[in-house]
């Protein structure tokens, strides 16, 4: 059964910094890409960063300079290191699991950015 469990959500001020955690199981981790999605309301869902199989990584331009992704083969872990973190940067966060074929997905953590 595969699973993805996010977490380290929270309330953070402005400018404060975040770490979210994404825990895998079920399937081959070291060959899937992991990403990080955002979602706020009214707003569809966004592409945050991603690291592929060889740990290249991505990420939109509205969070470079301020978040870093890393994952940790051997703990079936991505993480998503947030800094500098603004208000509009509130949302949805979802873990993503992909290998061309199949697409898994974890069921999100709220980050909420404001004073």
């Amino acid at each position: 059964q595969v699973q993805l469990v996010e977490s380290g959500g929270g309330l953070v001020q402005p400018g404060g910094s975040l770490r979210l955690s994404c825990g895998a199981s079920g399937f081959t981790f070291s060959s899937y890409s992991m990403s990080w999605y955002r979602q706020a309301p009214g707003k569809e869902r966004e592409l945050v960063a991603s690291s592929s199989t060889g740990r290249t990584t991505g990420y939109a331009d509205s969070v470079k300079g301020r978040f870093s992704i890393s994952r940790d083969n051997a703990k079936n872990t991505v993480y998503l290191q947030m800094n500098s973190l603004k208000p509009e940067d509130s949302a949805v966060y979802y873990c993503e699991a992909g290998d061309g074929r199949r697409d898994y997905w974890g069921q999100g953590t709220q980050v909420t950015v404001s004073s």
